[in-house]
């Protein structure tokens, strides 16, 4: 981990930065990686709805949705870029099947959490999608109980 991209309305972190390039050498182009297991777990039941098919569809034919995609790759790889680390293996390679299909509807909510609203159109739709995963119990609560927080 680099940095925590983004926390939780409850407090604790739901997405991290990650270098690209990992401790043993691996080149990894995820740069924003969606952390909090319930987050997770809304996110991989959204994936099973049809809705990345749906957008696939979408973006086919759409060539405005296709630029404002585009320009949402462009953004991740910057932000990956500003660490100033060189990896070739990554270079032009975003997350989430960008720009041209999605892929991992993770990647797109992790990007749009930690870039903002109006950077990942995709990412933006999606995370509208989402229950509040924080809301019942809060994270912070459940993570407490793992043993996973020093109160």
């Amino acid at each position: 981990m680099h940095a925590i991209a983004h926390r939780c309305p409850c407090g604790e972190a739901d997405v991290v930065e990650t270098p690209p390039r990992l401790g043993d050498g691996t080149a990894f182009p995820t740069f924003y990686y969606a952390t909090c297991p319930r987050l997770t777990g809304v996110i991989s039941t959204l994936e099973s709805s049809g809705l990345m098919r749906e957008m696939n569809d979408r973006l086919a034919g759409d060539i405005s949705l296709q630029g404002q995609y585009f320009a949402a790759h462009i953004d991740y790889m910057a932000a990956r870029e500003a660490l100033g680390m060189n990896v070739p293996e990554v270079q032009g390679i975003s997350a989430g099947g960008m720009p041209d299909r999605v892929k991992c509807l993770h990647s797109l909510i992790a990007h749009s959490l930690a870039a903002g609203e109006g950077v990942n159109v995709l990412g933006d739709e999606a995370l509208a999608k989402l229950p509040n995963w924080w809301h019942e119990l809060p994270c912070s609560i459940i993570f407490r109980k793992q043993g996973n927080i020093d109160e």
